[in-house]
């Protein structure tokens, strides 16, 4: 299930039993419901897709304590090579290599086909002769949606535009 803020602002991924807790609890509202329904002894509740929570949370902005994660700079790069656009065979690159001073940091490493990775080698971009569809960033909130779920539910692309 998607977790809105009050703001209606991607927060989470959670379970259904989770997020049936949440609305028993009244601190969610269902803001999109699956055709079938929950059943329980003495209830009946519409399956949950996106919720949102009543009160407003308050969610830190330092993304930059995110863990850097493969996954996650795959979702981030759209699950594409970034030097020439190969969806299959990834791996991670350091684009600055850290035997160079590179870091290990968002704006740093990019998801790269595992030729495109062997051709780089220890080099620069430059050097190696190729070059980057776009610069690598710190991703948004939602690249973590994205991580958490594998497949994003139709329900969920409205409240994900970044």
């Amino acid at each position: 299930m998607l977790v809105l803020n009050a703001t209606y602002e991607p927060i989470n991924v959670c379970t259904v039993r989770r997020a049936v807790v949440l609305l028993l609890k009244e601190k969610a509202e269902v803001i999109e419901r699956a055709e079938w329904e929950l059943h329980a002894a003495t209830a009946t509740i519409a399956r949950p897709v996106v919720i949102r929570l009543v009160t407003y949370v308050r969610i830190p902005r330092d993304t930059h304590r995110r863990k850097i994660t493969r996954r996650a700079v795959f979702a981030r790069d759209d699950w594409t090579c970034q030097y020439c656009g190969a969806r299959s065979n990834l791996t991670v690159d350091h684009v600055i290599p850290r035997s160079k001073g590179g870091l290990s940091s968002w704006e740093n490493i990019v998801a790269s086909c595992a030729p495109c990775n062997r051709r780089k080698g220890d080099a620069l971009p430059r050097q190696a002769g190729m070059q980057l569809q776009r610069q690598p960033r710190t991703p948004g909130p939602t690249v973590f949606i994205h991580v958490a779920s594998p497949t994003i539910p139709s329900a969920w692309r409205q409240y994900l535009v970044a």
